[in-house]
């Protein structure tokens, strides 16, 4: 490992070039199920085969750090439109 290495580089450092949900979880603290919901709402990047999924580890790092301390909106949009009444 360099000495350019960033935290993300550290985290996944023994991890092969790819890897399955369950060591997506271990190495970032979280649920396995909370994994699962992020690749099928496309938050992180993986692949499907079959049943399983595969998550490229260096295209996971570059999810991670672009998303570093970003606010990501969830759910609709909702725009209103001002109602406009004569005489007023």
């Amino acid at each position: 490992m360099t000495d350019d290495a960033d935290a993300i580089d550290r985290l996944f450092q023994q991890s092969p070039p790819t890897i399955g949900p369950t060591e997506v979880a271990q190495r970032l603290g979280v649920s396995q199920k909370s994994v699962y919901t992020w690749l099928k709402d496309g938050l992180i990047p993986g692949y499907k085969l079959g049943t399983n999924w595969l998550i490229i580890t260096d295209e996971l790092k570059n999810v991670l750090r672009a998303g570093a301390n970003k606010h990501t909106p969830t759910g609709p949009v909702i725009v209103v439109k001002p109602t406009i009444i004569e005489g007023e």
